[in-house]
């Protein structure tokens, strides 16, 4: 199991300046790794996965950098658009509208940014939704 410190400071400080822009978000440790949650509901989880116990993230595994997926939630009609390309992003195994990707040096965090906010928008009070801005890309 991977606790908050398993995940790189430099990828945990990014998405936080991201997730904390959005109105009424809070963060906490998950079950493994960190997760941003509106109300009750969570909008992006990420951690560091154990790739011996789960054979779905062996094709990213490498040497030279540690493995990082973050999850999110997508519109239905979004799914196969984003998974069907497949790395960085694959399909969850949970959730009908749930999106995996491997974060790294490869990373947009610009398209993350916009995805981030739209798993929020996806789980947002509307009235909260409404508020929802893309906040300014990071670099």
């Amino acid at each position: 199991m991977s606790s908050p410190g398993d995940v790189p400071p430099k990828i945990l400080n990014r998405l936080r300046t991201i997730c904390r822009q959005l109105p009424d978000t809070y963060e906490e440790p998950a079950w493994i790794g960190v997760r941003w949650r509106i109300r009750t509901r969570t909008f992006a989880h990420v951690y560091t996965p154990d790739t011996e116990r789960s054979s779905v993230y062996a094709p990213y595994v490498t040497a030279d950098q540690e493995l990082v997926v973050m999850t999110f939630r997508v519109p239905v009609d979004d799914l196969l658009g984003l998974t069907a390309g497949g790395f960085p992003f694959l399909r969850a195994d949970w959730g009908h509208n749930v999106v995996a990707t491997v974060l790294g040096d490869h990373t947009d965090w610009t398209e993350l940014t916009e995805l981030i906010t739209d798993s929020y928008r996806e789980l947002a009070p509307k009235f909260l939704a409404a508020k929802a801005t893309l906040p300014p890309p990071t670099s």
